[in-house]
């Protein structure tokens, strides 16, 4: 059907447009949906397609070092040095197909967590509503939309109830705009001012309202300004680019090193060929270029682990930032409580006497008459319902649902109660009389239960029911009453009264006051309570450096109660009031945040007042949030954190992080998962540079002596490729240490660690040494083949090795406080299996100027390779032995 010709949408009535779509009200049927979404293709925008094979071959091949590499084995083509080219030319194949697979590997992953986090549609189907991912709207749909919604696709309102939705992604125009469904607008009307439409990407920012699907995917206004938004490389990671300035360095030292070490071979007339081939292949050993592939890779196998554990990353980045976290600012409804209102207290009779309320759970143990009466009031004089959808959900105000809760552990059913004694009349619940009553007929008798705030109940009240029965209620009960609400407010929890007056009948007017002259039944406690699990991870964090800050809405003495059951709050720590925030400058609330460890009261602006001020302080922040008012601090957050049951798709939106289970310990599990990921790719440049520099050194100080070259090109690639790639790969994978939550966190950008430069030269100039240690011995007892076949075999082998002690900088090798990394161990086999295959395999042996060592050798081998282990353990056991 061709629409082109057709007015615009906005320019229709709703009749029309639902007769162009051939639709209604009641929305499309399932099948009608399923023929258009296969017709008209899914709702999404176009995004780039992936890399097809041979622009990723390209990409590889263009690398300057692998062209150097190309340009070597032609050379080596051309003198007829057929064995050098081959190997040279084998390296450029394999490492441009580990490069591939490693980019589509990261690719897949990115793919999976796009299709994770994808938004979902409240919809009409066959008269029904159903939720379906956005991707599957079609036109014709007929779409609800609520406070914090993402507008899934290009509507025309049907209806709506005060709907404002914020279009700057479109208009540029950051006022929410009010819409209006009845409005027909002239053709030329501009896209700000369309008010009787929505359209995809806005921002549900108030209000509700129902639209039908006019336009999808491509087709939307957004759609045409999509091919903008798609131009991103989503693996260009800050990491990444780190890594690649390394290379750059790396490549700039490994240059000079090799026009040096050329021009002194040529000073001492040395035979040119091999000198300029030993230049190369130091200057392709130099450069690791399998290490921003190999740290892209290491990311997003860790992403893949944090999904398993409910924690969605959605930006590759942000696995880096999280290992560097050292505040996180913690929302404290549903993330470090259960987001599920519990009665713990009930308050009747004689509790009012002792000054003590009695426990829930006591209560129903013990069930005499005025419990009763209150647990009938608190499951009839209630608006709210079981989710039959989710076990032990709640439909409804969370308050209401702990009543219901509270019945059913006095194994009464609301339910079965409410179609036994069912409503007759009510008095709804406002806001200015915080009550609500509802009329029931008990048993032949006529009654009128009433809950709300004990302060506004208790003067309506003339009598108090006892467990001697009902009694006229004295200014001593009132006091009584009164004090042991208050207590009971002190500890956090929130309370309500309940009463009851029997009537003659029902009311038969709508209006009829019914609250006064009521029998005072007594008062229950609830409280969220907080998450079991959750002080411990506070804990591990605390020990991490990390300091968690709660931020609430919720009154102070309710957050200081919980943030001290959790251990949030400790003596000494401040806590403010939004109140008290505003009245401070950005330099007062500096000094302030330093030893705040509970904001309550606060609003959403007020956020990200906090965040910034952290951020001013030095701290890299993580932010929880879940409503569409909380986008802007989860932006400013080094990582915004959303909720991804209860929160909006705006925050999802805003955010880097999604919490599938809303629960502050997938934070702490984050965190722990971030640091392994940053250790373990300081782990792999670590073992990758030492290699590097001990062979450039090793080379060097024999050529600055004119000494015979203790290695030849073939080796060097050998070295690179056989024995450093894969353990290289497993050490990108290892368990993280139990330790690693002890440690301060690590500031961002740091790479190179003070520490780890020193390890590297340290351990880079001793691999060199027992290389040419090896040589001097073959050479005076085999002759110069031999001296080349052990130097080979030890720099070899101790870069195998030493793939062992790289776990733990700390730890000695025999320490398994990770847990075994089964990876490493076939990473050695396999790199062994290569090594014995071309020192014992005739033709291979041959190929790379190899020869036979005798057993006397072999021990020296053996025993040169094993010192560069004791070398590194010794480092770790002065170091230990310094800090003890």
């Amino acid at each position: 059907m061709d629409h082109h010709k057709q007015k615009p949408w906005h320019a229709q009535t709703i009749c029309q447009v639902f007769e162009t779509f051939d639709t209604s009200q009641e929305g499309l049927s399932d099948a009608e949906a399923l023929q258009r979404l296969n017709k008209n293709g899914r709702n999404e925008l176009r995004a780039n397609p992936p890399k097809s094979f041979g622009q990723m071959l390209k990409a590889q091949i263009v690398d300057p070092m692998i062209l150097i590499l190309i340009g070597a084995a032609i050379f080596s083509a051309i003198l007829e040095q057929w064995t050098e080219a081959i190997v040279i030319f084998s390296i450029v194949v394999i490492n441009a197909l580990i490069g591939i697979v490693q980019e589509k590997k990261a690719q897949s992953s990115l793919e999976a967590l796009r299709n994770m986090s994808s938004p979902t549609a409240r919809v009409l189907r066959q008269g029904e509503e159903s939720i379906v991912p956005a991707a599957e709207l079609v036109t014709g749909d007929v779409v609800f939309l609520s406070d914090g919604d993402l507008v899934p696709a290009d509507m025309r309102l049907i209806d709506s109830a005060n709907l404002k939705a914020q279009e700057a992604a479109l208009t540029g125009e950051s006022l929410s705009s009010e819409k209006d469904e009845d409005a027909v607008l002239p053709e030329d009307c501009p896209l700000g001012d369309r008010a009787n439409m929505v359209y995809t990407s806005a921002m549900v920012t108030y209000g509700r309202g129902t639209g039908v699907v006019v336009a999808a995917g491509m087709d939307t206004e957004v759609g045409q300004i999509a091919r903008m938004l798609e131009n991103q490389d989503e693996l260009d990671t800050p990491l990444k680019q780190k890594l690649n300035k390394v290379g750059k360095t790396l490549t700039i030292i490994g240059l000079i090193v090799c026009v040096l070490i050329f021009a002194i071979g040529a000073i001492y007339h040395r035979p040119l060929i091999p000198q300029f081939l030993v230049a190369v292949s130091l200057a392709i050993s130099i450069i690791p270029e399998g290490l921003p592939a190999t740290a892209t890779i290491v990311m997003a196998l860790g992403v893949q682990r944090m999904a398993k554990q409910n924690a969605l990353v959605r930006k590759l980045p942000a696995v880096e930032t999280l290992g560097s976290a050292s505040v996180i600012c913690s929302d404290k409804t549903g993330t470090l409580t259960l987001n599920k209102m519990t009665v713990t207290q009930i308050a009747a009779n004689g509790d009012f006497e002792t000054g003590a309320a009695t426990l829930a759970e006591d209560a129903a143990d013990q069930h005499p008459r005025v419990y009763k009466d209150i647990v009938y009031a608190a499951a009839l004089c209630n608006d709210a319902s079981i989710d039959p959808d989710r076990e032990g959900a709640i439909i409804g105000d969370p308050t209401e649902g702990a009543l219901i809760h509270l019945a059913k552990d006095f194994g009464i059913c609301h339910e079965a109660l409410e179609d036994q004694y069912p409503r007759l009349y009510e008095q709804p619940f406002d806001s200015h009389r915080k009550r609500m009553t509802t009329v029931h007929r008990i048993e032949g008798q006529t009654i009128a239960y009433t809950k709300g705030a004990v302060d506004e109940l208790l003067p309506l009240c003339t009598h108090i029911m006892t467990d001697q029965g009902v009694r006229p209620m004295t200014q001593e009960d009132r006091r009584k009453v009164s004090g042991l609400c208050l207590s009971m407010s002190e500890k956090a929890l929130r309370v309500l009264g309940f009463a009851k007056k029997p009537l003659d009948d029902v009311p038969e007017q709508d209006d009829q006051d019914l609250e006064f002259d009521m029998i005072f039944l007594g008062a229950v406690g609830m409280i969220d309570p907080p998450r079991q699990e959750v002080r411990e991870s506070v804990r591990t964090c605390r020990s991490a450096g990390i300091r968690t800050i709660m931020i609430t809405g919720d009154h102070k003495v309710t957050a200081m109660a919980i943030a001290r059951e959790l251990d949030i709050y400790r003596s000494g720590d401040l806590v403010l009031s939004g109140e008290e925030l505003n009245s401070m400058t950005d330099k007062d609330l500096d000094e302030a945040v330093k030893n705040t460890s509970v904001f309550a009261r606060v609003s959403p602006a007020d956020k990200l007042r906090i965040i910034q001020s952290l951020k001013r302080n030095g701290e890299i922040a993580a932010m929880t949030g879940d409503g569409v008012n909380d986008s802007p601090a989860l932006k400013a957050a080094d990582i915004g954190v959303a909720m991804g049951m209860t929160g909006t798709d705006a925050a999802k939106d805003a955010s880097d992080m999604i919490l599938l289970d809303d629960s502050f310990t997938t934070i702490a599990y984050a965190i722990k998962e971030g640091r392994r990921v940053y250790r373990n790719i300081q782990k792999v440049i670590q073992f990758l540079l030492v290699g590097n520099i001990a062979e450039i050194l090793a080379l060097f100080i024999a050529t600055v002596f004119n000494w015979n070259s203790p290695l030849l090109a073939l080796h060097i690639l050998w070295v690179n490729l056989a024995t450093a790639t894969l353990p290289a790969l497993a050490l990108g994978v290892d368990p993280a240490s139990k330790h690693i939550m002890e440690h301060q966190p690590v500031k961002s950008g740091t790479l190179f660690e003070k520490d780890l430069v020193r390890r590297v030269v340290i351990q880079g100039i001793f691999v060199a040494g027992m290389t040419l240690i090896a040589y001097w011995i073959g050479a005076n007892s085999g002759g110069h083949t031999a001296g080349q076949t052990m130097a080979f075999c030890v720099l070899a082998f101790s870069q195998m090795l030493r793939a062992f002690n790289q776990r733990s900088n700390t730890e000695p090798i025999w320490v398994r406080a990770e847990g075994l990394n089964p990876w490493l161990v076939v990473s050695f086999a396999v790199s062994l299996a290569f090594m014995l295959a071309i020192l014992f395999v005739p033709v291979l042996q041959n190929a790379f100027k190899l020869t036979l060592l005798t057993g006397d050798q072999w021990l020296a081998v053996v025993g040169l390779s094993l010192l560069s282990i004791l070398q590194v353990e010794a480092g770790k056991g002065i170091k230990r032995l310094k800090k003890g």
